[in-house]
């Protein structure tokens, strides 16, 4: 008995191209959502944030800062749900960062903090 091999036979989903262009466009849909209402600036020496959170008011936010992340949350009893983290390359130094609310936009200028140096000299005997 003889057996010929032959390669399967390739098949392609018409719907294919259609099926990625369809991913693409949720994909950008879904971030752009995502990041609506939020403006950022990288400066020299910081950075500025400006979320829209309109109908809060300054006692209804609450800012966390830890490091490299700033979290920014509605308290309980708000009118707006708004809870999310932002992550920076670099520390924040909250001793020279600031927030305002003005108009329904919270601005946030969040100052870089400096590495500083750790490095020793050392003498040659």
């Amino acid at each position: 008995m003889f057996f010929a091999t032959t390669t399967p036979a390739v098949r392609r989903s018409v719907y294919g191209p259609a099926l990625r262009s369809l991913d693409r466009f949720l994909d950008d849909a879904v971030s752009a959502a995502r990041s609506a209402g939020t403006q950022f600036k990288d400066e020299d020496g910081h950075w500025e944030l400006s979320i829209d959170v309109p109908g809060v008011t300054r006692e209804q936010l609450a800012i966390a800062i830890e490091g490299a992340t700033v979290k920014i949350q509605t308290v309980e009893g708000a009118p707006r749900t708004y809870k999310k983290a932002y992550e920076f390359a670099q520390d924040v130094d909250t001793a020279a960062s600031s927030a305002k609310l003005e108009n329904g936009v919270l601005t946030l200028r969040l100052a870089k903090l400096v590495p500083e140096s750790k490095a020793a000299t050392l003498a040659i005997a």
